[in-house]
């Protein structure tokens, strides 16, 4: 079955780009490698600007064609990499990852970029480095996402409630000591930059992450359905859209995607709602660019798909909170994307869907262009210019290193 985080993107690898800083010895650090999603899409445009960097991970365990996508890039990995089990339970191994990033020896490199949402901003550097976090989110199981982690792990209660509970404690000690060693922070969006505020108690510069736009053609027709696709976990509420389209027997719903919801998902299904599992990027884009609207229920930290929905021409209706509200436009006029509702309850969502048929029509061609706002040059040339303002402004410091003239990335 293929990994359902591969739902998204284009598999094409892109061309080379001139290198940035190519003096520079540069280490990239990701948490684990294991599919290719959204942070997989930041580190492999981090290692498209630096092609001399070397690259670092917990494991590596991507399939050839995940590989490829990153442009066949091997990572130096851990100890975990030869656990017994690791391959399939490498997130086991979260209380020993700590120790497992502060093993790897980085002494040689002048800039360290680590691209995280669990442990990767860990590594240790000294003071003749440059440590730049682009942070994906702080550690959503460790901090305020804890108690729902819990849950959905049925930890609530127990002897191995209370060790997870005390394993969770630890990792936040840990991760907010580590903090200290970072330089700087990039956030992907301005959701996680309070975020990294509230636990780290530091700023962060906002780049959201690069979305593949040209691999999501527009598309100004529409048919007469919804859509939704996403990994079907429950964090991404996917069950709720369900629920919602299943009180609207009137209105057609796909769902494209697999995981370990799917059969539950499936067995509260009706006839208006199609189940399509995986699908390969082309039909899962032309299902995107002839629906209605896409429908979005998680509070995601960025939300990828979302823009992809919109680069196809398709609006959104998604739940206002988190990221959506930076990669859904609702402005009143027509410049609008799509709309929001207030609550991830069916009712609200029902709600939604029904203003959405009474209100006035959204503009494809709004969708697309607010789309190009997050393509990968955007990303390429936001990314590029702060690790160079960044660099210029340690080595004039460090007085060890010759300041470079900035760069612009190439788009």
């Amino acid at each position: 079955m293929k990994p359902v985080d591969q739902l998204f993107g284009s598999p094409n690898p892109a061309p080379p780009q001139p290198p940035l800083l190519p003096e520079l010895r540069v280490a990239i650090v990701h948490d684990w490698l294991v599919s290719y999603a959204g942070a997989e899409r930041v580190t492999t445009e981090m290692l498209r600007l630096f092609p001399q960097a070397d690259l670092y991970s917990v494991v590596d365990f991507r399939t050839p064609e995940d590989l490829a996508r990153m442009d066949g890039r091997r990572a130096r990995t851990t100890f975990i990499q030869r656990l017994p089990g690791a391959r399939t339970r490498y997130r086991g191994y979260l209380p020993l990852m700590p120790l497992a990033v502060e093993q790897l020896d980085l002494a040689q490199y002048d800039l360290v970029l680590s691209s995280s949402h669990a442990v990767a901003k860990g590594v240790i550097t000294g003071p003749h480095q440059l440590h730049i976090a682009y942070v994906h989110s702080p550690m959503r199981y460790a901090w305020d996402l804890q108690h729902q982690y819990l849950r959905e792990s049925k930890l609530e209660a127990g002897i191995r409630s209370w060790l997870a509970r005390w394993l969770l404690h630890r990792v936040r000690l840990w991760d907010l000591r580590t903090a200290n060693g970072v330089d700087h922070f990039v956030a992907n969006s301005h959701f996680i930059r309070r975020r990294v505020e509230k636990v780290y108690r530091r700023d962060a510069v906002v780049v959201h992450p690069p979305v593949d736009v040209d691999a999501f053609d527009f598309h100004a027709a529409k048919d007469d359905y919804f859509m939704t696709a996403s990994r079907l976990v429950p964090y991404k509420r996917v069950e709720l859209i369900v629920e919602a389209f299943a009180r609207m027997p009137d209105r057609r719903l796909v769902v494209v995607g697999d995981g370990p919801e799917f059969a539950r998902i499936r067995a509260r299904s009706t006839p208006n709602i199609t189940m399509c599992g995986y699908l390969p990027h082309a039909e899962l884009r032309a299902r995107m660019q002839r629906a209605r609207a896409f429908v979005f229920a998680a509070e995601e930290d960025f939300g990828i798909v979302a823009v992809e929905a919109q680069a196809c021409g398709t609006p959104v209706i998604a739940f206002g909170r988190g990221g959506n509200l930076e990669t859904v436009r609702v402005s009143g006029d027509r410049t609008t994307t799509g709309m929001f509702f207030k609550e991830q309850t069916a009712d609200a969502l029902c709600s939604a869907v029904r203003a959405f048929d009474a209100g006035p029509a959204i503009d494809p061609r709004a969708c697309r262009v607010h789309a190009e706002r997050f393509a990968t040059p955007r990303f390429r040339e936001a990314f590029a210019r702060i690790v160079t303002q960044r660099w210029n402004e340690f080595a004039r410091d460090e007085g060890a290193a010759p300041a470079v003239a900035p760069l612009r990335a190439a788009s």
